[in-house]
């Protein structure tokens, strides 16, 4: 074989190799979109397939191929994965309200920390006042 073809054809297998590491790492969740842009539907098989599990539901990319470049999600994993996913945002949602409610607290403290500092402002200046009075006359 010509080098230069053995060295085309070594990327490309290379090539081949990565984007089904792509796909493999983005399969997670319910899929949006193949990573060959194309739509994904939901397949129910029917009962005339053989299949161990007749109507066992897919994510499936509209131009599905088996040649591992195509999504084929069982739709039992996608959902729970999803759901996995959603539950995770939910509770970083309730950390920050939690934290919020936390501050809301705290800045109450600091105000009435602010509102006694500033008495004892007035308070100083006011002795500051009758002490030059006292000094200078």
């Amino acid at each position: 074989m010509d080098p230069a073809e053995e060295i085309r054809n070594s990327k490309r297998q290379k090539e081949h190799i990565n984007m089904l590491s792509y796909v493999c790492d983005s399969e997670y969740g319910i899929p949006r979109r193949c990573p060959y842009g194309g739509r994904i539907i939901d397949e129910v098989r029917q009962k005339d397939d053989y299949d161990t599990l007749p109507g066992k539901r897919f994510f499936t990319c509209k131009n599905y191929e088996a040649d591992g470049l195509h999504y084929r999600q069982p739709w039992v994993l996608g959902v729970q994965e999803e759901i996995e996913r959603l539950t995770k945002r939910v509770e970083e949602a309730e950390e920050v309200m939690l934290g919020a409610s936390n501050l809301g607290r705290q800045i109450d403290r600091l105000e009435e920390q602010v509102k006694l500092l500033t008495e004892q402002v007035d308070f100083l200046t006011v002795q500051v006042a009758t002490l030059e009075k006292v000094c200078f006359d």
